[in-house]
């Protein structure tokens, strides 16, 4: 039986939330907020909409914590329907609209990522495959934190989530070293132990090349689906520990064709790039007048 899926938000720390949000707060506000005069502190109440159907909501504490930060607080609900309130927003009037847009451009973005993952998720479970759909570093730039935590609830592998992370050697770096097996061996007397080194290959002996050196994982890339399950299946009989993963090419049209008991990992860029956004909105309640009196 398993356990309770486990909260991903405990993986970021809460400074980290904080740096995010003020960052993004100054960017979008660097100095006078004309439009908060108009409005004032009085206290408000907003709802957030989800307008995107089959939405997977995801960027909750990225979006609390830009509110928090302006002195708001965010009660998060659900409810089923075409347009769906995911949250109330309460604070002062000019605080919750300085808020507005860079909490709702990390709702959006994270929640279009997690629908996507999870998308693709049920295609990898519907087929029966036993590998990962992972994403990439293809990410938007100061925003790379917010996307693998996306992918994160969408149910797909992050991947690394820098050049740190893990070792990957692509054909920029192979080129350079003169060879793989060369490339390999200068990477390992870096990282050590600790860290696998992965190597991009092009046909099946560049990939008997890179796991005869000791590499962990062996990239297929760019490779035809056929051709990727004979290279693999080959790779595999010759080096059973060995990961492989197919990357280059890969969309949630065609990701079914490259499921192979061979292949480990499946990557795809449009994970990140040029994924569809959820919809949502804030709508600040209208106060409710009280009744006129009425006169006899």
């Amino acid at each position: 039986m398993s356990g309770p899926k486990p909260q991903v938000v405990h993986a970021i720390p809460t400074y980290t939330l904080t740096r995010l949000a003020r960052e993004w707060l100054a960017e979008d506000t660097p100095n006078f907020d004309p439009a908060g005069v108009c409005v004032g502190s009085e206290e408000v109440e907003a709802q957030l909409l989800c307008k995107t159907p089959h939405t997977v909501l995801a960027g909750n504490p990225f979006f609390t914590a830009v509110f928090t930060e302006v002195g708001c607080t965010v009660d998060w609900m659900y409810q089923e329907g075409a347009v769906i309130v995911t949250a109330v927003v309460r604070g002062p009037a000019r605080c919750l609209l300085l808020g507005e847009r860079p909490a709702l451009n990390c709702l959006s973005r994270a929640s279009g990522i997690a629908t996507r993952c999870s998308q693709l998720q049920l295609t990898a479970k519907s087929a029966g495959w036993h590998g990962e759909v992972a994403g990439t570093r293809k990410t938007t730039p100061g925003f790379r934190l917010v996307e693998k935590y996306a992918m994160l609830v969408g149910g797909t592998s992050m991947h690394r989530q820098d050049l740190s992370g893990m070792v990957m050697l692509k054909d920029n770096h192979v080129w350079a070293s003169g060879s793989i097996t060369e490339a390999v061996k200068v990477a390992r007397s870096v990282c050590g132990f600790s860290s696998k080194i992965e190597v991009e290959c092009c046909s099946t002996a560049e990939g008997r090349e890179a796991a005869t050196a000791g590499a962990d994982i062996v990239m297929l890339d760019n490779f035809q689906p056929r051709e990727l399950h004979v290279a693999a299946r080959d790779l595999k009989n010759e080096f059973p520990s060995l990961q492989i993963e197919a990357s280059g090419g890969v969309t949630p049209e065609n990701v079914a064709s490259y499921f192979s008991s061979y292949v480990d990992i499946i990557s795809l860029g449009c994970i990140t790039q040029g994924c569809p956004v959820s919809d949502f909105s804030l709508k600040v309640l209208k106060p409710v007048l009280p009744p006129l009196p009425i006169h006899s």
